[in-house]
C-alpha cells in the first residue's frame, strides 16, 4: 500500500543558543527559537540543501508562518511546490534575528548586537550540527524580502564562502532614494516627542497599539542604530542620526557611514564583485510600485551587475511593497534547483 502524504508542512523549532548574541547592547534574549521547515522526504539519514530565509523589518523567522486567508505561508508554499515537482526537496530555516528596535539589519553593530557574526559563525554550524544538511557552500543559499534582501546580498558578498545562491526581494538598496526621501516623516514624528528618543522608544514599547505615524521614525533609528552606532550612549540614544532633527539637513559624515552598507555602493568595489560573480545563482526582484523607491535602486544596481560582467536574473512585477511572499513561489524552485546539484 501506497504511504499517504501528508498535505500539512512538517515544521519543527530548533533551539540556537545565541552565544554570540549574549551581553548585547539591548538586553535581547541571546537564546532563539527558530522554525525550520523539513522536505517530506526528511528521515534524518538523507541529507539535503539549505536555504536560509531571512524576514524583513519588523519581522522575524516565526512571520514566515502566519496564517493569512487565501494565502500559503512560507511553509505550506514550500510543501505545494515540491508536491507538484517544481521545487527540489530543501530545508528551509528562518532565523531570529529581531531586537528592540524592531531589527538588526543583520549587521554586526555595537548598538544592537553582532547579528551578521551569529547568523554565518553560529546559526549556520548548528544547524549542520543538529539536521541532515548538506554541509558545503554549494548546497547553501541565502534568501529574503526588504531589509531581508538587503541581509541577503550584503552577507553574500562578504562572505563568498557560506552561500552559493541569493534571492533578493525588493531589497534595502540606493539608500538615496529609498532612506533619504522618509527622513522628513521620521524628524516630524520625533518632533512629537521633543526630539527625545528616549520618550519615544518610552511610549512606543508601552503602547498596547503601536501609533501608526512613528513607525517611519521607529524604522529610520533602527537604520541608525545598524549604520552609525554610538556606543557611548546608552539605549534607546545609541545611535546617530544621518540628519539634524531640527532642520532635517543631512548630516554628511553619518550619511557616509550609511551609503557604505548601501550595496548599490559596495558593488563598486572589486572584492564584492567577485563575491558575486561567484555565485550559481544571483537573484533580485521588485515591484514596479514600490512606495520605497526600491524599483528605481534595483535598477541601479542590476545595471551596474551588467556593466560588471555579473550573471544575474531581475525581474519587476506590477505591486507594491507590501504583501508580496507570493514571490517566493518564483525564487524558491529556482534557488532549490541550483543547491541542489
Amino acid at each position: 500500500m501506497m504511504e499517504k502524504v501528508s498535505r500539512y508542512p512538517r515544521v519543527i523549532e530548533l533551539s540556537v543558543p545565541g552565544e554570540t548574541l549574549s551581553g548585547n547592547p539591548l538586553g535581547d534574549p541571546a537564546e532563539r527559537r527558530i522554525p525550520v521547515f523539513l522536505p517530506p522526504s526528511y528521515d534524518g539519514i538523507r541529507r539535503f540543501p539549505v536555504i536560509y530565509l531571512l524576514a524583513g523589518f519588523a519581522s522575524t523567522g516565526k512571520s514566515f508562518l502566519n496564517y493569512s486567508f487565501g494565502r500559503e505561508t512560507v511553509p505550506e508554499m514550500a510543501r505545494s511546490l515540491i508536491a507538484s515537482g517544481e521545487m527540489k526537496e530543501t530545508i528551509i530555516v528562518m532565523p531570529d534575528c529581531m531586537t528592540r528596535y524592531g531589527g538588526s539589519q543583520y549587521v554586526d553593530s555595537p548598538a544592537t548586537g553582532n547579528y551578521e557574526t551569529y547568523l554565518v559563525k553560529e546559526v549556520v554550524p548548528f544547524v549542520d550540527g543538529s539536521l541532515a544538511t548538506l554541509p558545503e557552500r554549494k548546497h547553501r543559499a541565502l534568501a529574503g524580502k526588504s531589509s531581508g534582501g538587503f541581509g541577503a546580498l550584503r552577507i553574500a558578498m562578504r562572505h563568498p564562502s557560506m552561500f552559493s545562491a541569493i534571492a533578493c526581494h525588493s531589497g534595502d538598496m540606493g539608500f538615496e532614494l529609498c532612506y533619504r526621501p522618509n527622513f522628513p516623516a521620521a524628524a516630524k514624528a520625533l518632533d512629537q516627542y521633543g526630539g527625545s528618543i528616549t520618550a519615544f522608544f518610552r511610549n512606543y514599547e508601552c503602547s498596547l497599539k503601536k501609533p501608526s505615524r512613528d513607525f517611519a521614525l521607529l524604522d529610520m533609528l533602527a537604520m541608525a542604530a545598524s549604520y552609525s552606532p554610538d556606543p557611548s550612549k546608552a539605549p534607546p540614544e545609541n545611535m546617530r542620526l544621518p540628519f539634524d532633527p531640527f532642520t532635517c539637513e543631512i548630516l554628511d559624515d553619518v550619511w557616509k557611514e550609511w551609503l557604505a552598507f548601501d550595496p548599490v555602493t559596495m558593488i563598486d568595489e572589486e572584492t564584492y564583485r567577485s563575491a558575486l560573480r561567484s555565485l550559481e545563482l544571483l537573484y533580485l526582484d521588485c515591484g514596479s510600485l514600490d512606495e520605497y523607491n526600491l524599483q528605481f535602486s534595483s535598477r541601479i544596481f542590476t545595471a551596474k551587475a551588467s556593466g560588471y560582467a555579473i550573471e544575474h536574473r531581475y525581474e519587476e512585477f506590477t505591486d507594491s511593497h507590501a504583501n508580496t511572499s507570493y514571490r517566493y513561489a518564483v525564487s524558491l524552485p529556482a534557488i532549490s534547483e541550483s543547491i541542489s546539484r
